[in-house]
């Protein structure tokens, strides 16, 4: 999840949630964070099972298709640069 953020980054980001909201603010704003966050992992969770359901097996082959190849930039520079 955070792959492009590193440690001293969240070290600040902490930092400046305590001295923005406060030690006794922030433990309950952190709970309050990681219950919404537990919602939406779970409505996630209940969506990707609906459409798994829904679609069955081609669920799966959606799984495996690499959508950066249609990417607009890839897909002109692909169209514009193949040889013929």
């Amino acid at each position: 999840m955070f792959d492009s953020i590193g440690w001293g980054e969240i070290v600040v980001l902490a930092l400046a949630a305590l001295f923005i909201f406060g030690p006794d603010r922030l433990p309950g704003l952190a709970k309050e964070a990681a219950t919404a966050l537990k919602h939406i992992r779970s409505a996630m969770r209940d969506v990707r099972g609906q459409v798994s359901d829904d679609l069955g097996d081609e669920f799966a082959d959606l799984r495996e298709l690499d959508l950066r190849k249609y990417h607009p930039k890839t897909f002109l520079r692909d169209q514009l640069l193949k040889d013929d």
